[in-house]
């Protein structure tokens, strides 16, 4: 048996995020506590979460919403949120150690509007966009250790980025578990370019130009569940990000980090 959890992004306040938020929510790891699909078996997922996230833009709100779950697995496809992968042949070296593949499509949600933050009054909107690449999943009695490189393919950013992650999940007393995790996101020159930096028709006495270049961020974060008449579970994550100096010496960032917390609810049918 294996469970899922769905981890959700920063979603923005309009009318078209707030569909994409569905999208996002659709299947971002929440715990569902699922099995690992058998060859002729599906499971899926339906919950509500609420979630509180703070980005770097100088001067910008904390973000809270309340938000619909949805997550979906078959032999052929996961859903996560905003990633829909397409599994590929693996390969088990025994039953707790094994190789996975798979071609993945997401949507990347870091975009904003103007009037999200005085700092970014007359700057043009900078939107999300899709995004596609490849991913490997070592899943080991030790860790679950995940890498993929995906690059923007919708035409906005045009950049890309190569995300580790190294988490592990322990299981106490039936019904609860606890999964810390680590993971390493470099981004390239478009994309932090895109994201932070201020083109010369931007510029102002407050906002000086700026040319962004590639970079790491860090983040670090822990889920903790708790399962209940097996197909139950509440859930609560929460992350911190340390962004790379090529984001923090923007003139649209006035902090280092940035942070989420999700508590959530959900049922597996």
């Amino acid at each position: 048996m294996r469970s899922y959890i769905s981890t959700l992004p920063f979603i923005e306040a309009t009318a078209t995020r707030s569909l994409a938020a569905f999208m996002l929510l659709a299947g971002l790891p929440l715990t569902v506590a699922a099995q690992q699909p058998d060859d002729d078996t599906s499971s899926w997922g339906l919950g509500v979460a609420v979630i509180s996230s703070q980005k770097a833009y100088a001067g910008i709100d904390r973000d809270n919403r309340l938000l619909p779950i949805l997550s979906y697995e078959n032999r052929y496809i996961r859903l996560r949120g905003p990633e829909l992968a397409v599994k590929l042949p693996g390969y088990q070296f025994s039953e707790s150690n094994n190789v996975n593949f798979s071609i993945i499509g997401k949507y990347d949600f870091t975009d904003y509007k103007q009037s999200d933050a005085p700092i970014l009054n007359g700057m043009a909107d900078r939107d999300g966009g899709f995004r596609a690449g490849f991913k490997a999943e070592w899943q080991n009695s030790i860790a679950d250790i995940s890498a993929e490189y995906v690059t923007e393919v919708s035409g906005d950013s045009e950049g890309s980025e190569v995300n580790l992650t190294i988490e592990k999940t322990w299981h106490f007393a039936q019904h609860y578990m606890f999964t810390p995790r680590i993971a390493l996101s470099w981004q390239d020159k478009k994309h932090i370019d895109y994201y932070y930096g201020v083109r010369s028709n931007e510029v102002t006495a407050e906002r000086a130009f700026y040319q962004g270049e590639a970079g790491m961020n860090i983040e670090t974060g822990a889920r903790v569940g708790y399962m209940f008449k097996q197909r139950h579970i509440i859930f609560l994550d929460v992350s911190l990000t340390r962004l790379a100096a090529e984001i923090k010496d923007s003139p649209l960032v006035d902090r280092s980090t940035e942070n989420r917390v999700f508590l959530g609810y959900s049922y597996r049918f």
